[in-house]
């Protein structure tokens, strides 16, 4: 018979267990439960991007933060390496795993993400069929009547979930009396249905159960254990770090005698996935199964903060009664994606802090209530410390296609196109081969190669600018006079020589060329720096013969020759050079002796050649 549910005319002729039991009726390919057609208006349903036809949680523009589809598009690249390498990502790069679920898995990924992060991964292919066992038993029938009569509740306004006996509502049943069989001693808790359905709206029945289970063993470990002890634990936790965090919300809390189990139950059993708007449920939820249960008391503390805050907002609220509607009708700014993410990671709660705070309200616990009753799993801070303590093997963290394709038979055509192509890489890679065996020929050089000479001694040149500070003892010259005047313009004979020694008259001040062949300078006599004269030298010029191994014998001095010529002339001193530098009469025997110790060296023929 047909009745009005949520707004909508839906029909509840069989229960959920009559249609999940029941494969006649509806199957796989059927249509029941996620169109219209019990309802019976198609036209008229418009769905956000989330799903939801209605509702406090149905997208808008002022609670959302959008993506630019570019932005969306290279962070889908990234968490695909990301999964595609979630090992070594995990244990040596987890700060840029936890900065990318701060900005938002994004949606495409946000199911498989969610699946690697919790660990239910690993759980399902250690575990592979256990699913399958467990949803064909019965089930315990004290669990199944609860069960059943919370599936419309979920998320009434959700397209997944609007229909009685809709695909939804099977896997959500499905999901739920799993559990109830594999954790017997807990069974089933109002609040796991809420989670569950949030889990299936990302992801398949089979990975929403695993989560589900991490979650109630790792994160939230007794939160649905009878009693609820755990929830009342954390609730002292939240009020503890609120005295730090916001010490002014805390004392109007203190003041009205306020106890958290009153407003902090369903934020954390649910994991506020009923309180604020889809956008921020999944912002918060992406950065809980990374970071662990440290992101619910942030969120906690955030809210708090800022409804209670400031005076302002203190002075409406006189009693126990305006505060808790306060709570319960938190404003919409607070709530926003944008802000409720920034404040998340700015809040100064760690792990460190959550831990020694339990272990101080564990020990009051007991102190004034006793034992626990039902002593609950220790609990794991995030993905990276729920891999650690349960390494996975490689081949649990391999990506299993979820759609699987069948490769049609290859056609003869196909067959020869391929064995041509393996022929051409076969042929390819032979050629490669030989010309890497073989060793390159050496390229003959067209042009000959110049040996270099021999380093030899070369003459010397240097030019006296000013004479010696002290005369040299005077020595006699050789039998061969040397030509130590300056070369003039015009050519000289090429047998004319000097056979009469210089006269005592003093020197011009012009720089006088010097040739002198000594391998080393003699330290008392300095070094001559001065250019050479600018006066073209003669046309031919003079062979310079290499210096012979062993020196030769000095030869003996011979008395001087009478006079046969007359001494060339010599040009007059420059006037203007003169003011400048007043001319010193060198001593001849200074010049005579350098010219002597430059032809040591030489034989009487090499010196008639040099000169």
């Amino acid at each position: 018979m047909a009745r009005i549910e949520n707004g909508r005319q839906s029909i509840d002729t069989r229960s959920i267990r009559t249609i999940s039991s029941s494969h006649t009726h509806i199957d796989d390919e059927s249509s029941f439960g996620s169109d219209s057609e019990l309802n019976g208006f198609v036209s008229e349903r418009h769905t956000d991007k989330y799903g939801f036809i209605g509702g406090a949680q149905k997208y808008s523009e002022e609670s959302s933060q959008d993506v630019p589809p570019e932005v969306l598009r290279q962070r889908e690249v990234k968490w695909l390496d990301m999964l595609g390498h979630w090992d070594k990502w995990m244990v040596k790069r987890h700060d840029k795993v936890r900065l990318r679920c701060q900005k938002g898995i994004p949606p495409a990924l946000r199911g498989r993400a969610w699946l690697y992060l919790s660990g239910g991964k690993v759980k399902r292919e250690q575990n592979q069929g256990k699913f399958q066992e467990l949803d064909s038993e019965a089930g315990d029938p004290k669990w199944l009547d609860v069960i059943e009569k919370d599936l419309h509740r979920q998320f009434p306004f959700h397209e997944m979930f609007v229909s009685r006996g809709g695909h939804g509502q099977q896997d959500l049943f499905r999901v739920l009396k799993a559990y109830t069989l594999y954790r017997p001693e807990e069974g089933y808790c109002q609040a796991q249905a809420p989670i569950a359905a949030v889990l299936l709206m990302n992801m398949p029945a089979e990975d929403a159960f695993w989560v589900l289970v991490q979650i109630c063993e790792k994160y939230l470990p007794g939160y649905y254990s009878p009693g609820l002890e755990a929830i009342q634990l954390d609730g002292e936790i939240l009020y503890a770090l609120l005295r730090r965090v916001c010490p002014l919300a805390y004392r109007h809390l203190e003041k009205h005698k306020m106890d958290p189990i009153l407003y902090m139950t369903e934020w954390f059993m649910c994991a506020f996935s009923r309180t604020l708007p889809w956008a921020s449920v999944l912002r918060v939820w992406d950065m809980f199964l990374c970071d662990g249960v440290k992101i619910i008391f942030r969120v906690g503390l955030v809210l708090l903060k800022c409804m209670l805050g400031s005076r302002e907002k203190l002075k409406a609220c006189q009693g126990q009664y305006e505060t808790m509607e306060l709570l319960r009708a938190l404003e919409p700014r607070y709530m926003q994606e944008g802000f409720l993410a920034r404040e998340i990671v700015e809040v100064p709660v760690s792990a460190r802090d959550i831990e020694r705070e339990h272990h101080s309200q564990l020990k009051r616990w007991k102190k004034n209530r006793g034992e626990l009753n039902f002593k609950s799993p220790p609990r794991m801070h995030g993905a990276r410390v729920i891999m650690l303590a349960e390494p996975p093997r490689r081949q649990d963290l391999q990506q299993n296609p979820t759609i699987v394709v069948p490769v049609p038979p290859p056609t003869p055509q196909m067959k020869k196109a391929s064995k041509s192509r393996e022929d051409r890489s076969s042929m390819k890679k032979k050629k490669s081969s030989r010309k890497s065996s073989q060793t390159p020929e050496p390229i003959p050089n067209p042009y000959p190669i110049i040996e270099e000479p021999t380093p030899r001694a070369q003459p010397l040149l240097f030019t006296e600018t000013h004479p010696p500070s002290q005369p040299l003892p005077s020595q006699p010259l050789h039998s061969q006079s040397v030509l130590t005047e300056p070369l003039l313009s015009q050519p000289l004979p090429s047998q004319t020589l000097l056979t009469q020694p210089l006269p005592t008259q003093p020197l011009p001040s012009q720089s006088l060329p010097i040739q002198q062949l000594p391998t080393q300078p003699l330290p008392s006599q300095p070094l001559l720096t001065e250019p050479l004269t600018t006066q073209p030298l003669p046309s031919q010029p003079l062979p310079t013969l290499p210096l012979q191994s062993q020196p030769l014998p000095l030869a003996q001095p011979e008395p001087p020759l009478p006079p046969t010529a007359e001494p060339l002339p010599t040009p007059g001193p420059d006037p203007a050079q003169q003011q400048q530098t007043p001319p010193i009469e060198p001593p001849l025997t200074a010049k005579e002796s350098l010219l002597q110790r430059s032809t040591h060296s030489l034989s009487s023929t090499e010196q008639d050649t040099y000169l």
